[in-house]
């Protein structure tokens, strides 16, 4: 007994073989990719014209870049920032500079303690060791030197957030 395929079933398969030859074709042209100095492609028309490389082996994975979601809330050179957001921003700016300049100060003042008028106590290895202690010395001038700068700096920016006069030098 012959069993015969009724002839859609056969159309069918013979379109789905049709369907998978061709995506098998367009997998097997996505093989070739070819690299163009810092781009690639796998188009050969381009490739042949820009005298692209054919890269054998490995795989090339190719990310595109995205753009960076815009901020929120940005201002533009038209706008306006609310006064009332304005206010709570340059009160929120001063409470932070306030709060770096107690630290500086403070930092200062056991620099200022530890220098001793440029006689501070020898430790261990110093008391042998003449150059190690002239070094620390040194370097307790500089570090004092860079943080009264640091405050000078900090009063600056308290007074330019609010147009009043910085608080005056604690000595």
């Amino acid at each position: 007994m012959t069993h015969r395929m009724p002839e859609t079933t056969m159309k069918s398969e013979l379109l789905s073989f049709f369907v998978v030859a061709m995506l098998a074709m367009e997998v097997q042209a996505q093989d070739r990719i070819y690299r163009c100095g810092n781009e690639y492609t796998n188009t050969v028309s381009e490739a042949q014209a820009k005298n692209c490389k054919l890269i054998s082996g490995g795989n090339v994975t190719v990310v595109q870049a995205q753009r960076p979601a815009p901020a929120t809330r940005v201002a533009s050179a038209g706008q306006k920032v609310d006064a009332n957001d304005q206010r709570a921003k340059d009160s929120d700016a001063r409470l932070i500079l306030e709060s770096e300049l107690k630290k500086a100060e403070a930092r200062q003042a056991e620099l200022l303690k530890e220098y001793n008028n440029g006689e501070p106590e020898k430790l261990g290895p110093e008391g042998r060791n003449n150059q190690k202690y002239l070094d620390r010395v040194a370097e307790l001038k500089a570090s004092i030197g860079r943080n009264e700068a640091d405050i000078a700096g900090i009063r600056r920016e308290i007074g330019r957030t609010t147009g009043a006069p910085a608080a005056a030098p604690n000595r």
